[in-house]
């Protein structure tokens, strides 16, 4: 039975998981280790699964792998989980995307923010009403990589089919100030983690994205409790032994001046730490440098003893 919009939005309100794709030594996908690791996290109190996302290296993906991906990461995790497909391009293969995830089961499209060069905002909305005529399947849009308008924000969570909206953008007064004026039936989702998880949620989002809770899910889980029972000292405290993890991610590696540069890497090596199959990326990511796995083993083992103290 097809997964209703109310179901979705139901487990909007949540934690969402990435599922990384564990590449190899030649750099091909290890479908099996997904699965497990897809497994793993449902096991553990996961629900909601972003599968071919941005952490999942999407831009690296062939088209066939992205619907693999989606594919394995359906069949890894029971019927009452929800997958998330990540969509995006020009109109045309994002359509055909659509159809091969609707085809394997995906329950939602999640819609990647847009890789044009030129935008418009009306010219946006006019492609997420293109993609959402042509599946059942509810629309996530993911805004990250854009400066909109608080007015676009809005009327976006207006276009028929849009269930929730995954906001990634640093600015907590146009979210608040998007949410006020948006569809009061949509789901807002904080797209940066724990580290934004209290004061976006005092804005209004209702669920957030994991980066440590990737890897150690009961973080995600105890955070989101406190923030749904309105302990703010609890969900603070919990946000806080997130952080180092969470800054490691956001810097840069040798030779390179871009921010973020070893997310990926560095959510792949948590998950080894944690038990988990990481593997290698793929170009234009680099492996993370050998300090900087040092320091994320460091972190991991200090978040641990955090992990012990605070959650039973």
């Amino acid at each position: 039975m097809p997964t209703t919009a109310a179901q979705v939005k139901q487990r909007l309100r949540d934690v969402a998981v990435g599922v990384l794709t564990p590449f190899d030594k030649q750099r091909a996908i290890e479908y099996r280790k997904m699965e497990e690791n897809a497994r793993t996290l449902y096991d553990e109190g996961m629900r909601t699964f972003l599968a071919a996302a941005n952490i999942s290296e999407y831009h690296s993906l062939s088209r066939r792998e992205r619907i693999e991906s989606v594919e394995t990461v359906v069949k890894a995790v029971p019927a009452d989980a929800c997958v998330l497909a990540g969509v995006g391009g020009s109109t045309a293969d994002a359509l055909e995307l659509i159809e091969e995830y609707d085809r394997v089961g995906a329950d939602a499209m999640m819609i990647m923010p847009p890789d044009h060069t030129y935008l418009h905002e009306r010219g946006l909305l006019d492609y997420y009403r293109e993609l959402s005529a042509a599946t059942e399947a509810p629309l996530v849009p993911y805004v990250r990589g854009f400066d909109p308008s608080a007015e676009y924000l809005a009327d976006l969570s207006r276009v028929d089919g849009v269930v929730g909206v995954k906001y990634a953008l640093e600015d907590p007064v146009k979210l608040g100030e998007a949410i006020r004026a948006g569809d009061d039936d949509v789901i807002w989702v904080n797209g940066l983690a724990e580290p934004y998880a209290v004061s976006f949620w005092a804005e209004g989002v209702e669920g957030f994205t994991a980066g440590v809770s990737n890897f150690r899910p009961e973080v995600g889980r105890e955070l989101f409790d406190a923030l749904t029972e309105g302990d703010w000292e609890r969900a603070r405290e919990l946000r806080d032994i997130c952080l180092p993890y969470q800054r490691l991610r956001g810097e840069r590696g040798q030779n390179n001046v871009l921010a973020g540069a070893i997310s990926v890497p560095a959510v792949k090596k948590g998950l080894e730490l944690a038990g988990l199959h990481g593997g290698e990326v793929r170009e234009p990511i680099r492996p993370l440098p050998a300090e900087a796995a040092d320091r994320a083993e460091a972190i991991y083992d200090e978040l641990d003893g955090d992990i012990d103290r605070l959650i039973d």
